[in-house]
């Protein structure tokens, strides 16, 4: 579906200065294997944008640091397409004449579209993006069989597809890949009022990355995804503690011999992960699996400011509410 939309949404943008879009990536638990089988099924699908010809992303870190995690701005500029010490001598120079390619082609440039104060704006590139799906709807081969709802967000496309027997949601958020890798600042919420231009770095890429490897490694009849689903269905009412289980048994997948965890010793891990999460607690600390993780399998790529960094605890919020749990 999202591999449909992106086809004719390419062919839509061919000649304009909106955002590229790159293949879309499946990430989070109905792409790992553990949705839990009475949820209604959320595909959660990152769509990377490339800038657009004549303009380039540059990456701004937040330094007030008002939020949690690590938060970016997306300065957009206008590129230089003049020949080598002849500036300002092509007409067609998005820098120097951005005038004359407006006329010439009939098209605004990305600054005058889908930034504020030459940020990228996360609100204006969603809503343009659902207006570009309800258009294109109809000339998409899903829409003889499925019925379309859009679902209101802010910060992501959300799709609801219904038939006569089922419906299933797909969660459409869209980000820059950092230097090509496996880490994306995204369009995800960072809590009620997250500023428009904020991009909050993101680690699901590399984390379903992960499952991926795992899944190739593991016996057959592994029972890693029956243990997250179990536990997560069991205890995990917030996000919060579903992360830390995630996190918990992705690091005992990534220290166990892969034949561990074969169906046999199913109580054994189940029972490792529990008591893991109960010592996590009682500490209130938990490190993030992927930041700073030296022992990562070689094809998940990470920038180098974030292979060598200090792991961020995920119960930091416990330290200073000790309540909260």
């Amino acid at each position: 579906l999202v591999d449909n939309i992106r086809s004719v949404l390419r062919h839509a943008l061919g000649h304009t200065f909106y955002p590229g879009l790159e293949p879309a990536v499946g990430f989070g638990r109905a792409f790992e294997g553990w949705t839990a089988s009475e949820e209604e099924v959320v595909y959660h699908v990152l769509v990377p944008l490339t800038p657009p010809l004549g303009h380039l992303f540059h990456l701004e870190p937040d330094t007030e640091q008002q939020r949690p995690g690590r938060n970016f701005r997306i300065l957009v500029t206008l590129e230089c397409r003049c020949p080598r010490e002849q500036q300002g001598a092509y007409l067609l120079c998005f820098l120097h004449h951005p005038d004359t390619v407006r006329r010439l082609t009939g098209q605004p440039n990305l600054l005058d579209t889908l930034c504020t104060d030459s940020y990228l704006d996360v609100k204006k590139t969603v809503r343009w993006f659902c207006t570009l799906v309800r258009a294109s709807w109809r000339r998409l081969p899903q829409s003889r069989s499925w019925d379309l709802a859009l679902l209101p967000s802010e910060r992501s496309c959300n799709l609801r597809l219904t038939d006569s027997q089922e419906s299933f949601q797909v969660k459409l958020l869209f980000g820059v890949r950092r230097h090509g890798s496996d880490i994306v600042i995204s369009s995800r919420s960072q809590g009620p009022c997250t500023p428009s231009t904020m991009w909050p770095e993101t680690y699901t890429l590399a984390e379903t990355k992960f499952f991926r490897h795992v899944a190739s490694q593991a016996p057959q009849d592994s029972s890693h995804l029956k243990c997250l689903q179990l536990l997560t269905g069991a205890l995990a009412r917030k996000d919060l503690l579903a992360h830390a289980i995630k996190t918990i048994v992705m690091r005992l997948l990534n220290t166990l011999p892969a034949s561990q965890w074969h169906r046999k010793y199913f109580l054994l891990q189940l029972s490792d992960a529990l008591e893991q999460l109960r010592l996590s607690l009682e500490e209130k600390h938990l490190e993030h699996f992927i930041v700073g993780n030296q022992r990562l399998p070689e094809e998940i790529r990470l920038p180098p400011d974030i292979r060598s960094a200090r792991p961020p605890n995920l119960f930091q919020g416990l330290l200073q509410d000790p309540a909260a749990h």
